[in-house]
């Protein structure tokens, strides 16, 4: 089930937001059209990948590097962090927590 997290116009793009939605710790990245939601913690060292510099639609963990794709939760060096639907009705972004992804 979708649940409302936060305004679209107020997420900065290119910058991560952290939201806590049932109990998850997500992570939210807008670009120029879309929001992405992963889990906020890097698998290697629980690095908080809201605060990760942005590259079109991979996030690099601040503490080691570690470069995420946005789309799948996918990493280079080989783990994975969940990714989750998003949506934007009437200006605000909703997740899905309940269909993760990855």
């Amino acid at each position: 089930m979708f649940e409302a997290v936060a305004k679209f116009d107020e997420l900065t793009p290119g910058r991560g937001t952290v939201v806590d939605v049932q109990g998850y710790r997500l992570a939210l990245f807008r670009t120029a059209d879309r929001v992405f939601a992963i889990d906020n913690a890097c698998p290697h060292a629980e690095g908080p990948l809201a605060e990760g510099d942005v590259q079109g639609t991979t996030v690099y963990c601040p503490w080691h590097g570690w470069a995420f794709d946005l789309t799948s939760g996918a990493c280079r060096q080989g783990a994975h962090v969940r990714s989750y639907p998003t949506e934007v009705v009437d200006g605000l972004v909703r997740v899905d927590v309940d269909q993760p992804r990855g």
